[in-house]
């Protein structure tokens, strides 16, 4: 299944971008799903046909979807309770009836989530378009499943399930209850599907689409969403200039900003594959709106992203880590060494990434940023590094 993340700012149009594109997607006779969890339904009011916390068809070949997060939120914290109940009568804690529960912060992301796992695993489709969040927040989503489960891994190391038979006697030893088995089922399951979430976003068939309307705003976004992006190792297929005016006109007011849509357009069409969205004059409402706007449909997603190590032992006596990162500011960048790993961090955004086998027996020997790539260099570290005999 293909799958296609529509990003952008906030205002940018991305929502209706997302059911345009699912539009065009479902007229061609693809099964496509479109998939948003905006609280006020504005993908149903581009489509003209209402969507809530089931999947509905909304025309033919086209399903719409906006997961409940506080359906979600009940269920997942009920169960939660259930699992936990033992440890909760011990320490005397009144139960929460799924009457009085009320999201938290990020239960709109991680409903989100699930349902793009679950939409996949389905197989009821092929071609999933996702209305994300606005720019922010959506790469902040995208860093989740990664991030979630390397906590999980360090709080709850997979390694310790093996000593499962000891934990009773340890308790004994050491005075104080060990973590009870439910906790590492739990975080063991969470671990599987946010692996299933991850594997989704980083398969070689998954594209983020950038929308943006042409202009400093817009370009600002662009830059900063594709740093962001390019950081997590995710592909932009195409970026799509929304809104655009018309370039012959009449009206002498819509010269200034004509041009300043123009000069946006050339400076995106030297990085990415640049596609154009005319402003229609009103808000786009129904599928024959949606049509008229020619948004561009599914394509291949091409070749995914590669940080490719390369060998220069022979000339500099060092491997070479490539990192692309478009659009990185050199006073912004950082880099610290921890372990086998290495933390990254691009003006607002860090990433920590493990290093490649070759690499964890070398020490840091300096890096460079050129034509928009980082350039680590590694030296062999000569306790670690085999030698010829």
């Amino acid at each position: 299944m293909r799958t296609i993340l529509i990003m952008g700012p906030g205002g940018s149009g991305r929502t209706t971008l997302a059911a345009a594109t699912a539009v065009t997607a479902a007229r061609e006779g693809t099964r496509t799903l479109v998939l948003s969890t905006d609280r006020t339904d504005t993908l149903g009011a581009a489509l003209g046909s209402g969507t809530g916390p089931e999947p509905v068809e909304v025309a033919p070949c086209l399903t719409a979807w906006r997961p409940d997060p506080a359906q979600d939120f009940r269920k997942d914290l009920t169960a939660l309770q259930d699992r936990a109940s033992s440890a909760l009568d011990l320490l005397g804690a009144s139960r929460l009836d799924p009457e009085e529960l009320t999201p938290l912060p990020g239960a709109e992301e991680l409903a989100l989530l699930r349902a793009l796992r679950d939409a996949a695993l389905s197989e009821s489709y092929d071609l999933l378009v996702v209305d994300l969040p606005p720019a922010p927040q959506a790469l902040a989503l995208l860093a989740l499943p990664e991030e979630l489960r390397r906590y999980l891994r360090r709080l709850l190391p997979p390694e310790r399930q093996a000593a499962r038979a000891l934990r009773p006697v340890l308790g004994r030893l050491a005075g104080v209850p060990m973590p009870a088995e439910w906790l590492y089922e739990t975080a063991g399951r969470w671990d599987l599907e946010l692996a299933a979430v991850e594997a989704i976003v980083a398969d070689r068939d998954t594209v983020v689409r950038l929308v943006a309307e042409p202009g400093p705003a817009g370009a600002d976004a662009v830059r900063t969403a594709g740093l962001g992006l390019a950081l997590r190792g995710l592909r932009t297929d195409v970026v799509v200039a929304n809104r655009v005016l018309p370039e012959a006109s009449p009206d002498t007011w819509l010269a200034g900003p004509v041009a300043q849509q123009r000069k946006t357009l050339e400076e995106w069409r030297e990085a990415y594959d640049v596609r154009t969205v005319a402003h229609l004059g009103r808000d786009p409402r129904g599928a024959d709106d949606l049509t008229a706007l020619a948004a561009p449909g599914a394509q291949h997603a091409g070749n995914p992203v590669e940080w490719p190590v390369t060998d220069r032992l022979g000339e500099d006596g060092v491997l070479v880590w490539h990192i692309p990162l478009p659009g990185a500011i050199r006073e912004e960048l950082d880099l610290v060494r921890r372990g086998d790993e290495l933390v990254v961090t691009a003006g607002r955004f860090r990433r920590i990434v493990p290093l490649p086998s070759a690499l964890r027996r070398c020490t840091v020997d300096g890096a460079a940023l050129r034509e928009g790539e980082l350039r680590v260099r590694f030296a062999p570290d000569p306790k670690l590094w085999p030698t010829a005999r």
